[in-house]
């Protein structure tokens, strides 16, 4: 058995969740189902302000992508 603490809810999901109905619903139930099941959520691919006002209303619990900071490459990140 193994436990799982995230979930990453893919960003070919996520980049279209303002604009396709059917994108949003998925996002939304992957979260709940992640929830229900004590798992945080990662959205992929966050791109802009209004799709981070979009998942804070939805639920998810943690967002990467350019919309949240741009790539680091491990040299200049603190240890």
């Amino acid at each position: 058995k193994m436990k799982v603490d995230f979930l990453k809810i893919d960003g070919s999901l996520v980049c279209n969740i303002l604009r396709d109905e059917e994108d949003l619903d998925k996002v939304k139930t992957i979260n709940q189902l992640a929830h229900k099941a004590e798992i945080k959520t990662i959205a992929e691919l966050v791109e802009s302000d209004d799709i981070i006002v979009k998942l804070q209303e939805i639920g998810v619990d943690y967002a990467q992508g350019f919309g949240v900071a741009k790539p680091h490459p491990f040299k200049d990140l603190e240890s």
